[in-house]
């Protein structure tokens, strides 16, 4: 089975593809980044093609998103949030199947501990998918996460 994990952002997306087999393997990474100072229509419109370029490729049998969470800036809020739609929007239109993870949730899976740093996140990714170094950029170990996060949650369930 083929997890995509995604790491919504504002203006740039990561994303993580793993095959869930025995040991889990990551079979593509990286980002999807949309342009600076452009409107946020054209942003949006942006992310979505982008996207489903993304999944024809790579065609994944489920997609994990991380759920937002912010205590204090609304604005990168709403912005993230509306990248978020496109991203379960263009999901939905392929049937894929979508599940949903919280940070808590996913530093909880990852770390077993609730106030894990984006390090020790990004560590237990190197260290599960056996690599010789952290993936990089961030946002795309952070989807990697995402994805291990579902794994282990079918692994228990």
């Amino acid at each position: 089975m083929k997890v995509l994990g995604i790491d919504p952002g504002s203006g740039i997306i990561g994303f993580g593809l793993i095959d869930k087999a025995k040991n889990p393997k990551m079979l593509d990474a990286g980002v999807i980044k949309t342009t600076i100072g452009d409107e946020t229509a054209s942003r949006l419109l942006e992310l979505y093609e982008s996207m489903n370029e993304l999944l024809s490729g790579m065609k994944p049998d489920v997609a994990v998103v991380e759920k937002l969470f912010f205590a204090q800036n609304v604005t990168t809020a709403m912005t993230v949030s509306q990248a978020r739609g496109v991203i379960l929007l263009a999901l939905a239109e392929q049937k894929i199947p979508i599940y949903e993870y919280t940070p808590l949730q996913i530093k909880m899976a990852m770390t077993g501990y609730g106030k894990a740093t984006k390090a020790q996140i990004q560590e237990m990714v190197r260290v599960q998918l056996k690599l010789k170094k952290k993936p990089s950029p961030d946002d795309a170990a952070d989807a990697l996460a995402v994805a291990l996060t579902h794994m282990a949650t079918l692994q228990v369930s």
